[in-house]
């Protein structure tokens, strides 16, 4: 009776002990947001179509296309893009990372859902010693055949595979609006290679126009300067001016051929093989009409947003699975199979052979150690969380600083073009009474300058602007979601 009563009391404090560890609630996470603001910047607002000057308007109700360099209606640049994304190694690099996970998650859908199955065959012979069965003598020869069909399966008693499946899920998600990412970025960094290696031929071009000018007039300088009209200072000024002019195109050819060669590489090829079209602002227009996304809708648009919320999502799984280790895990098995002496006798109905068994593992003390697997899932969760909040912060920033450059830069632009406009115009007045003998030969060369100066800031302006334009396309997510249209 007293034996009978130990083994009911240590299997009663066996399954309080069990209960007690399943009555353990995991951590309480806190949920991840964002306070959503009403507009980008402090003076921008998306109620109706804000207009920057020159020739461009937001619009809010208008989606970004997919390929949303087409809105420059260039097919130089639609080619260019074309070829980068069929042959960059970062997106092939991308795109491989996202079939491995794939499989990975396939492959662990099936092991945690399914049970598992095992066909075991064996044979063994041996021989015997008389001695083990009390007679003398060499004993016997056995034989032993046997196939076995295994099987197995873990019981999700507390969602350890329900966590492990979420988290693969959301790492294939990660991986998804990754690539996605990585897409949006390598055509805007094509766009504005293409933008800067135009806006680089253009100064050259307008630096070489100004070279020539300046040659003519010391031509006419030096002409003067013969027959003593001047005095050899402005012939020496003349001389330096163009001098110094004529070091600015070095420069300008070094950043133009960094620029083709950044260029090569985006495309997924070497400035030796590739064959670059000819890049201009005249092949390149400037889209009149931008669309913008309501501040409540861009973390659903921004594909890096999305990617940070996916690794929430697998710190949060790994918490479940964390808390689920802390309790107990149920495997169930079975076994069928046959067992003879002989190959040939294993179908035979005496030999078969079965089992089920069932294991009941709990926990009970392992020290700190599932504790603090738990608290560390718990801070790498925190850790993520922040991060998610910071890259939401960094997407609303990226937009107010796309808005705010396109505004200043269209103002900017204005007025240098207003300023070449006058300085051609004040340069055209100055020869003229310069030739006239009414004005010193040091307006005239200021005049040069300044004409110099406006035309080479107008062009960096009108690059800013393409620049600005491709920022808050990208800021706002780069239209991957959206169908490509039928031509």
């Amino acid at each position: 009776m007293n034996r009978g009563v130990s083994r009911k009391s240590l299997l009663s404090l066996v399954i309080v002990a069990i209960l007690s560890g399943c009555n353990r609630s995991g951590p309480t996470l806190p949920e991840s947001t964002v306070k959503v603001p009403e507009r980008y910047t402090a003076q921008q607002s998306v109620e109706g179509p804000t207009t920057f000057q020159p020739q461009q308007q937001l619009v809010s109700e208008e989606p970004i296309p997919q390929q949303w360099w087409q809105l420059f209606q260039s097919q130089a640049l639609t080619g260019l893009l074309q070829q980068g994304l069929e042959n960059s190694p970062t997106l092939e690099v991308a795109e491989a990372r996202l079939r491995a996970v794939e499989a990975l998650y396939r492959g662990e859908q099936d092991d945690l859902q399914l049970p598992s199955a095992d066909l075991l065959m064996s044979g063994s012979r041996a021989q015997s010693s008389g001695a083990t069965v009390g007679q003398i003598g060499s004993g016997s020869v056995l034989s032993m055949q046997s196939a076995t069909l295994q099987l197995g399966y873990r019981v999700d008693l507390f969602g350890a595979n329900k966590q492990k499946l979420r988290g693969s899920h959301a790492q294939v998600l990660q991986q998804q609006y990754q690539l996605e990412h990585a897409r949006v970025t390598l055509a805007a960094n094509i766009v504005n290679s293409a933008i800067q290696i135009a806006s680089l031929e253009a100064q050259m071009s307008a630096l070489a126009k100004i070279i020539k000018d300046e040659g003519a007039h010391l031509s006419v300088t030096e002409q003067r300067y013969q027959i003593g009209v001047i005095p050899k200072s402005d012939l020496l000024g003349q001389r330096a001016s163009l001098a110094q002019t004529r070091t600015r195109m070095p420069t300008l050819k070094r950043a133009h051929a960094l620029a083709q060669h950044q260029l090569a590489l985006l495309l997924g090829t070497t400035i030796a093989e590739v064959k670059l079209p000819a890049l201009s602002f005249d092949q390149i227009q400037l889209p009149q009409r931008l669309p913008l996304t309501l501040p409540s809708e861009l973390t659903r648009q921004r594909a890096d947003v999305l990617a940070a919320e996916a690794a929430l999502q697998q710190a949060a799984a790994a918490v479940g699975i964390a808390t689920a280790n802390r309790y107990p895990t149920l495997d169930l098995s079975a076994r069928f199979g046959t067992e003879a002496n002989q190959l040939s006798d294993l179908l035979s109905g005496g030999s078969t052979v079965w089992g089920l068994g069932a294991g009941l593992l709990h926990p009970l003390f392992h020290g700190d150690t599932l504790e603090a697997k738990e608290r560390a899932a718990v801070a790498t969760y925190q850790q993520q969380s922040a991060r998610y909040r910071q890259q939401v912060l960094r997407a609303f920033r990226e937009v107010a600083d796309a808005l705010r450059s396109l505004q200043l830069d269209s103002e900017q632009l204005a007025l240098t073009e207003e300023a070449d406009r006058l300085a051609s115009e004040t340069l055209r007045l100055v020869e003229q009474q310069h030739r006239q003998g009414a004005v010193s030969y040091l307006m005239l060369l200021n005049a040069q300058r300044q004409l110099q100066q406006a035309r080479i800031q107008s062009i960096q302006s009108h690059a800013a602007l393409y620049s600005d334009t491709v920022s808050l396309l990208v800021a706002l997510g780069g239209g991957w979601w959206n169908p490509i249209k039928e031509q």
